[in-house]
């Protein structure tokens, strides 16, 4: 039987923390950014957590489990 293969867009969206929780970036900061405050393209420059109810989903693509 063949190597399970990983998702590649999930390869390049998502990074594993060193306690083992995966870590994303935000949408929405690719363009229209003119009608956007400064607060807020500020805030979605920042990397964040994957919410829980989808880490297991990810970790799949990944064939982390």
């Amino acid at each position: 039987m063949p190597k399970m293969k990983t998702k590649s867009s999930a390869k390049k969206r998502f990074k594993l923390t060193g306690t083992g929780k995966i870590k994303r970036k935000h949408a929405y900061k690719s363009h229209i950014l003119t009608k956007k405050s400064k607060k807020r393209k500020l805030a979605l420059t920042h990397s964040t957590l994957v919410h829980d109810a989808d880490t297991s989903n990810i970790k799949l693509q990944l064939r982390l489990k």
